[in-house]
């Protein structure tokens, strides 16, 4: 390691700060400078780090950014990892933050080797990620609709006599909805129409994983594990997408710690206190697993939906 150079990267939408650790314990941590977040800027940084001889071990916290610098860097045979800015050791008394401090800090911890690597999907698994999660989007955007809409006749006392929302039924009463004042029925009109819009763009997004699934890598492992109760289209396709390779966990309490499934815990000597989960990870994975196992409330059967689920499989065996 006495020949290695790790370089912590400060990444902003515009600029880059870049601070170099020396390999040996106790070895030189220097800030290198400001870059422009732009590739041939990086790819000009890295030409002059290696220029001074051994291996660069680049490292940065996963953010908005995405990972095009990471992928940039290891086509130019560099080892980079994506730290977890949740899992950085932070000192309790430090109180200064500045791009300058965060490179070195990033710097001097994966030299340490205190860091802790995110999976860094590739640009296939990315792009079917970024669609569920539209989808998922999408759905918060039914949700906000249909509550502005619901508000909306609650404050002028239009009240459904049935028991449950936006079914056939409902819809039929929305139709015969009718307010004296023009400019109530037109905005009646508008939120019906941004309900039945954002209807339509989730059904749109949902066709679209259905045609885009039988090309993804993961398509088998997203179609296997529709075999447990619980877990239709939706939820495997966005479980699998959020977890991706599932080879990277020993075991199953990994991946619950990982999804923030596990209870939290603060205990100290004989005293023992648990709380609720810990929601770490993807949020969007732990509730569609959530709602998923609401199914095991009712009796244990095949369903007509399931067995049609299970068809295939058994097949293929």
């Amino acid at each position: 390691m006495q020949d290695s150079t790790f370089i912590g990267l400060d990444v902003h939408k515009a600029t880059i700060s870049v601070a170099v650790a020396r390999g040996e314990r106790g070895g030189e941590v220097r800030h290198w400078g400001t870059v422009p977040h732009r590739p041939d800027h990086v790819r000009k940084l890295a030409e002059k780090l290696a220029a001074f001889g051994g291996r660069l071990h680049f490292c940065y916290e996963a953010g908005p950014c995405g990972y095009g610098l990471h992928r940039q860097l290891v086509e130019m045979v560099h080892d980079c990892i994506v730290v977890a800015p949740s899992l950085i050791p932070v000192k309790a008394g430090d109180r200064v933050k500045t791009d300058r401090r965060d490179a070195v800090m990033l710097a001097k911890l994966h030299r340490a080797g205190e860091l802790t690597a995110v999976w860094v999907p590739d640009a296939a698994h990315e792009a079917m990620r970024d669609l569920v999660r539209a989808r998922a989007t999408a759905m918060r955007v039914v949700g906000k609709a249909r509550q502005h809409l619901q508000c909306f006749l609650l404050r002028h006392g239009r009240i459904y006599p049935g028991k449950k929302g936006w079914t056939k039924a409902y819809r039929r009463w929305l139709a015969t909805v009718r307010f004296t004042h023009p400019a109530q029925q037109i905005v009646l009109q508008d939120y019906i129409h941004a309900v039945t819009d954002a209807e339509a763009r989730v059904e749109r997004l949902t066709v679209q994983i259905a045609d885009l699934l039988p090309g993804w890598s993961l398509a088998p492992v997203a179609e296997a594990v529709q075999a447990m109760r619980g877990v239709a289209f939706i939820v495997a396709v966005t479980v699998v997408a959020e977890v991706g390779d599932f080879q990277r966990f020993d075991n199953p309490r990994q991946l619950m710690a990982y999804l923030g499934l596990t209870p939290s815990e603060h205990s100290s000597g004989n005293a023992v206190r648990r709380g609720g989960i810990t929601k770490a990870g993807s949020g969007l994975a732990r509730r569609a697993l959530i709602e998923g196992a609401w199914s095991y409330r009712m009796q244990a059967r095949v369903s007509p939906k399931l067995h049609a689920r299970l068809e295939p499989l058994s097949k293929a065996v």
